[in-house]
């Protein structure tokens, strides 16, 4: 593993507690000598995860619209900036520049790069770690309704282990370095039900 895939909120939150995740964060993959991949803002957490890996002497890899270039929310300082025509480019070219992914807390735009990574994990696309840093328990009630689709015939219990999940850095990237790709085969007939 030579680099992650970080997807956050183009805000700190409403708790200081989610910038200092973001910063152990940062921490984490300078240590180990991973890249960070991420979505090329200077806002929010997305700026902070940068600043401190930057600060730290890691490396950054950012990937951004021009639509959001051009409203200023790009950072300029990073070791490699990639400006793309729109966001499916950026999901695609950040997917393709990543051996791992983590979402940290966010918003939807954080949901969507998730769910949209663990689909293609589901479907056989990519054998990629993906991981949840939970602070705070953030992501309890996403777990517990993964879990109830589960329930409900929605998703094999075998595909909720695609999401890997901790609230500590450390822990969450040793799960994410022994990750073991889950069988992907999920078809089913509605004549078998």
């Amino acid at each position: 593993m030579n680099s992650v895939c970080v997807y956050c909120g183009a805000s700190p939150g409403v708790t200081p507690d989610y910038a200092a995740a973001a910063r152990q964060l940062a921490a984490t993959l300078v240590k180990h000598e991973l890249r960070l991949v991420y979505g090329g803002g200077n806002v929010g957490l997305m700026g902070m995860i940068a600043d401190e890996v930057l600060k730290l002497g890691g490396q950054v890899t950012g990937v951004i619209p021009k639509a959001l270039m051009d409203k200023e929310v790009g950072h300029t300082g990073l070791t490699e900036l990639h400006i793309v025509n729109n966001m499916h480019e950026r999901k695609a070219l950040m997917a393709q520049l990543s051996d791992a992914f983590i979402a940290m807390p966010g918003g939807i735009g954080t949901l969507e790069e998730l769910f949209e990574v663990m689909t293609w994990a589901q479907l056989g696309f990519h054998e990629k770690p993906i991981g949840l840093l939970n602070v705070n328990g953030f992501y309890d009630g996403l777990l517990q309704f993964l879990q109830h689709t589960g329930e409900q015939g929605f998703l094999r219990a075998n595909h909720l282990e695609i999401l890997i999940h901790d609230n500590q850095t450390e822990s969450l990237l040793q799960k994410l370095q022994t990750y073991k790709a889950v069988p992907t085969t999920k078809w089913v007939q509605s004549s078998d039900l």
